[in-house]
């Protein structure tokens, strides 16, 4: 099978007109009946490489999928495309079950979601084994190995599949895997001889940015504040931290909820769903949140506290602008996160990898080079050229003679015996006077205050680089104290000099509704005008969208993207025709939303001021959509406020320019025409209209010649009695 159906597909059921960079090939090597393993990032357009063959492939798509919650999802997403299909899960009542099943049997699914823990039971096996299977889809596959970050067990029981099933292709799909874990996803679902496919793992669209965990509750709400209206996901390392977060957010108005694996399942189901349907636009949330989450318009990802391993990271952040739409991620860093971290690792059964793993995790931290770089290669992905968009390309390090600096806080520890961590040795630096530091002596020492010139934030941000460089380290088993190295001795004692990159105050960027009234503040060109006016409306088509979301009971992306509205607020289609022009609008999707967005968009219009109206489209143009919309010609001369004559003039013009959709017949019928352009033909002059009014007395006004007139030029009439009258 060409991939020619799958292209009439994809624009039919998701309204893209092309397929993403391996999509296509991908599909390809399923149509030719090959065992294929997919890396993609997430957000890279994995579901479509099954979905898409599941739609032109005779027979049944088995989906493999770990959460009930990421089932629902996709289901309801499929079938509001007009894709049949269904899940088999725990949620489902017995008589539901049985209609799931009878659909498959009768042929009325192209997909089928089930839990693996479904798929190996021997009532499914008995039903497997009495349907048409097309492929088979294995998604999160990294949870089948050991070395994954994400193991299952119950995944494992899959290998068995192969062996029932060896002429169905198999698709296993995940979005983090090193090399060892995709040999092992291989050997564990007994692929044969799969072709594999490696996307780039660079996300460009999103901004890396690493901070040091000083006020990390303030520099949030800050951040959200900066950032009205969006989605987004604080994750923490504790249960208790996410509660906490979540209350601390509710306080100050911002509206948001936690999330983790000890709720009661209905209360973490409404949480989701509340999240997934923009109604809570703010989730607080261990881990255990996010497999689930289909949800592509999360703006934001911040990390409280450090992850424990690079790809679980990349996949946490992965869940933010999976629409292609900028979008930032935050991780907050601190000595007290890698603690816990390493006790978790030590407390594991794979103390050796996780303590490994953990050290990547830390060395991306610690980064003064590109941050996207480091990200890459830990996948075998690399980049050429710094990536631009990350806090180190942003604002590159500057270097500064940092040798006293460093002294003062070696000197301190070593007057300290060695025995405080990284909190009391910048009270002691900067001549806090707290109790325990009274109660100590610690204000007795010569160092005491030697560093009252710098805020605590600044102290840690140096002396987290100063532990970097080796001139110190962290005595896990004395309580986390920090030591002197014998590198940093040299400093101390020798005058070994040390460079320190100068730290700098964060900025936190203008939030778009800050923009706006900058826009609104300076001088009115149209460039501002439209500029101010495109921002706004975008912010009205989320609502609008919104609305129609609640209506059916469905999610808000499920009806169009953020990237989609974006383009309808970019480009101001007029007609249905210019709506199918714009990704993200398939063919039910027209026929359901594309009359209601062509509406909400001609009346946005409607309400702006003439300048505005002037600085988004040329004078005609704007005529045209008052047309498109439905008004006549005598409705528009009173709108704009022009005599009618002009606005006949417009639309000729337009349909001079053969690019907007004018019907001639709505202004002159064709008796009146055939009236009309005989007397012009006879006058056989075309470029004055006086003659033929005057012959008509009046009958007919200046803009029914005027229609004529152009209707006869459109049809080549006057061409063609030239022609006559040369021969």
């Amino acid at each position: 099978m060409n991939l020619e159906r799958a292209t009439q597909a994809l624009k039919k059921y998701f309204g893209y007109d092309t397929f993403r960079p391996m999509q296509a090939e991908i599909i390809e090597s399923l149509y030719q009946r090959r065992d294929v393993l997919v890396l993609m990032p997430t957000g890279g357009g994995k579901s479509l490489c099954y979905q898409i063959p599941a739609v032109t492939l005779e027979g049944v798509c088995i989906v493999v999928s770990p959460l009930i919650a990421l089932m629902r999802d996709q289901v309801r997403a499929l079938r509001n495309n007009g894709i049949a299909a269904a899940a088999l899960h725990s949620n489902l009542t017995h008589e539901q079950e049985r209609t799931v099943e009878q659909y498959a049997l009768d042929g009325r699914l192209k997909l089928l979601y089930v839990s693996p823990e479904k798929l190996v039971s021997e009532p499914f096996q008995q039903l497997l084994r009495r349907l048409k299977v097309s492929l088979f889809a294995i998604d999160e596959a990294h949870c089948i190995s050991q070395w994954g970050h994400d193991f299952r067990p119950e995944y494992t029981q899959l290998k068995a599949l192969k062996r029932h099933f060896p002429a169905v292709p198999f698709i296993a799909l995940t979005a983090t895997a090193d090399k060892t874990t995709r040999k092992d996803i291989t050997a564990q679902l007994d692929l044969a001889d799969p072709a594999l496919f490696v996307a780039s793992f660079n996300r460009p669209n999103l901004s890396l940015s690493v901070e040091p965990a000083i006020k990390r509750i303030e520099r949030i709400i800050d951040f959200i504040k900066s950032r009205p209206r969006t989605s987004g996901i604080i994750y923490t390392l504790s249960r208790k931290q996410a509660e906490q977060t979540a209350e601390r957010l509710q306080k100050v108005g911002i509206k948001a909820e936690y999330y983790h694996a000890g709720m009661a399942a209905q209360a973490r189901d409404r949480v989701q769903e509340n999240f997934i349907t923009d109604r809570t636009p703010i989730i607080c949330a261990t881990i255990a949140f996010g497999m689930g989450i289909d949800k592509p318009n999360v703006r934001w990802v911040i990390h409280y506290n450090l992850p424990k391993n690079i790809e679980g990271y990349y996949q946490e952040i992965g869940r933010a602008g999976r629409d292609g739409l900028p979008s930032d991620t935050i991780l907050f860093y601190s000595l007290g996160d890698v603690k816990v971290l390493r006790d978790f690792a030590l407390d594991s059964g794979q103390v050796k990898l996780q303590l490994a793993k953990l050290e990547r995790m830390q060395e991306y931290a610690d980064a003064r080079i590109c941050r996207r770089k480091i990200l890459l290669a830990y996948f075998g992905d690399f980049l050429e050229k710094d990536c631009g968009n990350c806090d180190v390309c942003k604002n590159p390090p500057r270097y500064i003679e940092g040798t006293i600096l460093a002294q003062k806080a070696l000197s301190a520890l070593m007057r300290t015996d060695q025995k405080v961590g990284m909190g009391m040795l910048i009270d002691i630096l900067r001549g806090s006077r707290n109790q325990e530091l009274l109660k100590r002596g610690y204000d007795k020492i010569k160092t005491f205050g030697a560093g009252k010139d710098l805020n605590s934030e600044n102290w840690t941000r140096y002396i987290l680089q100063i532990l970097h460089l080796g001139l110190i380290e962290i005595a896990y088993d004395e309580g986390s104290v920090l030591k002197v190295t014998e590198k940093g001795k040299e400093v101390l004692f020798s005058n070994k000099t040390v460079q320190l990159v100068q730290v700098e105050a964060d900025k936190i960027e203008k939030s778009p509704a800050q923009k706006i009234a900058r826009v609104k503040a300076e001088k009115p060109t149209p460039q501002l005008l439209r500029q101010y006016f495109t921002e706004s409306l975008f912010e009205n088509l989320i609502e609008f969208r919104q609305m129609l979301a609640e209506r059916e009971g469905i999610a808000p992306y499920m009806v169009v993207g953020d990237a989609t509205l974006q383009a309808l607020s970019n480009e101001l289609p007029a007609t249905l025709e210019e709506v199918a022009k714009i990704t993200g609008f398939s063919q039910i999707k027209i026929q359901k939303y594309g009359r209601l967005f062509l509406e909400m968009l001609a009346e946005s219009i409607s309400l702006q001021d003439a300048d505005t109206q002037k600085a988004l489209f040329p004078s005609h143009i704007l005529s045209y959509r008052y047309y498109a919309a439905g008004s006549n010609l005598e409705q528009i001369a009173q709108i704009r406020g022009y005599k009618v004559g002009t606005i006949a003039q417009h639309f000729i013009k337009c349909k001079e320019e053969n690019h907007l959709n004018i019907d001639y017949n709505d202004f002159i019928t064709p008796q009146e025409f055939e009236t009309i352009s005989r007397v012009m033909l006879e006058i056989n002059d075309p470029i004055r209209l006086a003659p033929t009014f005057e012959h008509f007395a009046g009958k007919y006004d200046y803009d029914k010649i005027r229609f004529a007139r152009a209707l006869m030029i459109e049809r080549g009439i006057w061409q063609q009695q030239q022609g006559e009258e040369s021969v």
